[in-house]
């Protein structure tokens, strides 16, 4: 186990998130924390990934060792580059792909330019497809708007209807606002209805200049209502069927020490964010001029991943609250994302506003998480198929080892130093 920590060490593996349309967008959502990226980048003209870009973020990425070489399409909206850019990606990932490796591709979309012809092409080389989807139709076209102000349910819902005719791969993610933390079952129930069974959930928490919350941010108590109340829709009589990633990556740390969710990690180093134009940025949150790392076309992954800049930027995940070291539940949240730290500053030591929420929804649930974990751990133990018995869990590392949440620091000096 040490050995292999020591190997992660050496090279760390990472993915991309990539946005060849930058933050342009067919639709106009009034929580997108992204749009307003328009001003970096200029909002009187298109953004859009050249060819010349393209071949090089695929060759450079695949000149690097990875386990998984991991292609993230985000936005804005990437299917606004149309089919012809991404039959390009997927040939030069066959040309550019290191003999038996592993290549995978995801797309995030609101799913409304998706037809036929785009989900033929998804089913046909396996690209999972997340669709942002909130609820019901009310929930849904409350903000997630086109250019005009109509609502997008509609299209939305043909859109998988494509995906799902051509049998693509695709979950469901739901941006929980205030409105909507109050109506979790009724999500819940409408995703079953429509056999919508691998879902996550995002809450939606913007400020303004002043650091206080826009008019759809989910409150702390709202947001740890809403997973509540989800979970108790969900357990027991759903685990089975219906895979939900908040929770699963709750309970894939307590039975195997893995963090599957950068939000629980203790450093912020898992991927690079790659803009349209080649700029490479350590956080699509943090798509700013002060932490640009460079461009891909100027210099390669060494670089970025070596860069001081980066690593700043990482190491401040750890540096959580005070508060934090005497939480039950630290190791499940490492203190949470630094944007929902910044709300009237740039401190990563302040408590996350979504504080109280986790922590309310943790004491309503960690014994049941505990259980569905040791059950986890059985499999493990007895190498049933899907589970593999390799893996240690934390509590088995010594207070020299490296942390097990990637921070960099002995786990004396991390994790174990609650209390």
């Amino acid at each position: 186990m040490r050995a292999a920590l020591g190997r992660l060490q050496t090279h760390k593996p990472f993915s991309l998130l990539i946005k060849p349309a930058g933050p342009d967008c067919n639709l106009r959502c009034r929580y997108c924390f992204y749009l307003p990226k328009l001003q970096l980048f200029g909002a009187e003209k298109a953004h859009r990934m050249s060819d010349e870009v393209l071949e090089q973020l695929v060759r450079g990425y695949m000149s690097t060792p990875q386990p998984t070489y991991a292609f993230n399409w985000q936005g804005g909206e990437p299917t606004l580059m149309g089919l012809d850019f991404f039959k390009r990606a997927i040939e030069l990932q066959r040309l550019y792909a290191p003999r038996g490796s592993t290549v995978t591709n995801t797309i995030q979309t609101n799913g409304t330019l998706l037809d036929g012809d785009w989900s033929n092409f998804i089913a046909r080389n396996r690209i999972l497809v997340g669709v942002s989807l909130d609820g019901p139709e009310d929930i849904h076209n409350a903000y997630r708007l086109d250019a005009a102000g109509h609502g997008s349910f509609d299209k939305v819902m043909t859109g998988i209807e494509h995906l799902r005719s051509s049998g693509a791969e695709f979950n469901i993610l739901s941006m929980v606002t205030g409105a909507g933390a109050e109506r979790a079952q009724e999500i819940f129930d409408f995703f079953l209805r429509n056999k919508f069974n691998h879902q996550q959930y995002i809450p939606c928490v913007e400020f303004d200049a002043d650091g206080a919350p826009l008019k759809y941010t989910v409150s702390s108590e709202g947001w740890g209502g809403f997973l509540v109340e989800l979970f108790h829709a969900w357990y027991p009589r759903k685990v089975r069927r219906v895979s939900i990633r908040n929770f699963d990556n709750i309970v894939n740390f307590l039975a195997a020490g893995e963090y599957s969710s950068c939000t629980m990690r203790g450093k912020c180093d898992q991927y690079f964010v790659l803009e349209h134009n080649g700029n490479v940025y350590p956080c699509d949150f943090f798509v700013e001029p002060q932490w640009r790392l460079g461009n891909i076309m100027e210099e390669g992954w060494e670089h970025f991943s070596g860069s001081p800049l980066y690593h700043r930027f990482g190491a401040m995940k750890s540096r959580w609250n005070n508060a934090c070291g005497e939480c039950p539940y630290l190791q499940l949240c490492s203190g949470d994302c630094p944007k929902l730290r910044y709300v009237s500053d740039r401190d990563p030591a302040a408590l996350s506003y979504l504080c109280r929420g986790h922590r309310y929804f943790f004491d309503q649930t960690i014994a049941t998480f505990n259980e569905l974990a040791r059950g986890v751990q059985h499999n493990l133990r007895t190498n049933q198929p899907g589970f593999t018995a390799e893996i240690v869990p934390p509590f088995e590392l010594l207070p020299e080892d490296p942390c097990f949440c990637g921070s960099g620091k002995k786990l004396k000096n991390c994790h174990l130093s609650r209390g």
